[in-house]
C-alpha cells in the first residue's frame, strides 16, 4: 500500500502519465473552470490588490510570482487592469511557477505580448532574492495530503493498494500508530483527519522568502479554518465529480485547504496574516460589482448577461462566493491590506 500523498503525486505529476503533465484541464472542453476563466473581473480585482499593496510597500522593483497559473488568464487580466498605474509595470519582473509543460506553453502563448520580463520556474525554491508579490489561486488544493483514521487501536494512516482479485484500487488502513492523548475533546472512531506536509513545506518556503526579502501574498482556494475531521479528498472529470481511485492520471484530484495551518506558519515566520474572508466578500470590497457595471454600460445584451452571470457566480454564496476563501500575508504589519477587515 502507498500513502494518499504518494498516490496524488503520481496521479497528478508523473512525468509521462500524470494528469497535469499531459492534460489542459481548464475550460469547457477540460475538466473544470477556475475563477479567471469565468470572468475577467476576477483578475482585474487581483491586479488592483497587487498594485495597492505594492504602493504601500514603497513601490520600486518587485518580483510578481504566480503559483499554478493555469493558462495565464489571471495574469493577462491583472496586467491589463494595471497598465495605467504609474511605474507599476516598469517595476515588475514576472515569474510563473508551473510544472505542467502543456499549461506552461499555453501561458507563454497568452502572455508573450503582455510584458517584456516573464520567466518560468519549476518550484518555489527558485524564487529570486528580491521583494516579492505572490498570488496563488487554486494552487494549494492540488498539493498532496495524508489521511489518518481514528480507531479504537490507535490512529491508522489511510492508504491505497491494488486488489488483485477485484483488479481495482482500494483504500486500506495501515498499522495502528500513536493513540491520541486524552483531552476535553472526544474524537469518534472512524473520524478521518487530514494533513498536507507538502502544503506546509511550500508555505514555510514562501513565508521565509517574504520575511527575508519583503513583500506580500494573496491566496485563494476552497478550504476551511479549524480541524479537518472529515474526508475532503475529491476528483473531478468533465465538470463532474469522479471516483478518486478510478482512472488515475485522467482526472483532477484535490483536497480542501487547511488555512489555519498556513496562517500559523506565516505568523510563526514573523509575517502578518489576514483572513479568512469569503471570496464573495473580498471581491465585493475590491469593487467587483462596480467594475461589472462599468463593463456592461457599452456592452451588447448578450455580453451584459455574460458579465453579470460571471460576476454573480464568483460572489454569490450559492456558487463560489462562500466555498472559496481568501487569505493574505505581508512582511509589513503597518500596511492596510485591501479587501480585509
Amino acid at each position: 500500500p502507498i500513502s494518499i500523498a504518494e498516490y496524488m503525486s503520481l496521479a497528478l505529476g508523473h512525468p509521462e502519465h500524470g494528469y497535469y503533465r499531459k492534460h489542459d484541464p481548464l475550460g469547457l472542453r477540460g475538466d473544470f473552470i477556475t475563477a479567471p476563466e469565468i470572468s475577467q473581473v476576477f483578475g482585474e480585482m487581483v491586479g488592483v490588490w497587487l498594485a495597492e499593496v505594492w504602493r504601500q510597500l514603497g513601490g520600486g522593483p518587485v518580483s510578481l510570482v504566480e503559483l499554478g497559473p493555469g493558462r495565464g488568464t489571471l495574469m493577462v487580466d491583472l496586467l491589463r487592469a494595471t497598465k495605467k498605474i504609474p511605474n507599476f509595470h516598469d517595476s515588475l519582473t514576472i515569474h510563473m511557477v508551473e510544472t505542467s509543460p502543456v499549461l506552461a506553453n499555453a501561458q507563454y502563448l497568452n502572455l508573450r505580448e503582455s510584458h517584456r520580463r516573464i520567466e518560468w520556474l519549476d518550484s518555489v525554491d527558485e524564487l529570486p532574492a528580491s521583494k516579492t508579490l505572490i498570488i496563488a489561486n487554486e494552487f494549494f488544493d492540488a498539493l498532496p495530503i495524508r489521511q489518518y483514521v481514528i480507531t479504537n487501536e490507535g490512529m491508522c494512516e489511510r492508504k491505497i493498494y491494488w486488489n488483485h482479485k477485484s483488479e481495482a484500487l482500494e483504500f486500506v488502513l495501515g498499522q495502528p500508530g500513536l493513540s491520541l492523548a486524552k483531552s476535553g475533546q472526544t474524537i469518534k472512531d472512524g473520524t478521518i483527519i487530514e494533513q498536507s506536509p507538502a502544503s506546509r513545506t511550500v508555505m514555510r518556503t514562501l513565508s521565509s522568502h517574504l520575511k527575508e526579502h519583503g513583500g506580500a501574498g494573496l491566496f485563494i482556494d476552497y478550504g476551511y479554518l479549524g480541524d479537518a475531521h472529515h474526508d475532503t479528498l475529491q476528483a473531478v472529470k468533465a465538470h463532474s465529480f469522479h471516483p478518486v481511485l478510478k482512472e488515475p492520471g485522467d482526472a483532477d484530484i484535490t483536497a480542501h485547504v487547511d488555512f489555519t495551518t498556513l496562517m500559523d506558519i506565516a505568523r510563526d515566520t514573523g509575517l502578518s496574516a489576514y483572513g479568512l474572508e469569503n471570496q464573495g466578500t473580498f471581491l465585493t470590497r475590491m469593487g467587483a460589482e462596480i467594475r461589472a457595471e462599468m463593463l456592461m454600460k457599452n456592452a451588447s445584451d448578450e455580453a451584459r448577461e455574460h458579465i453579470s452571470s460571471g460576476v454573480q457566480r464568483l460572489i454569490s454564496p450559492q456558487a463560489m462566493g462562500e466555498l472559496f476563501k481568501v487569505m493574505a500575508v505581508s512582511s509589513d504589519p503597518k500596511i492596510e491590506v485591501p479587501g480585509f477587515q
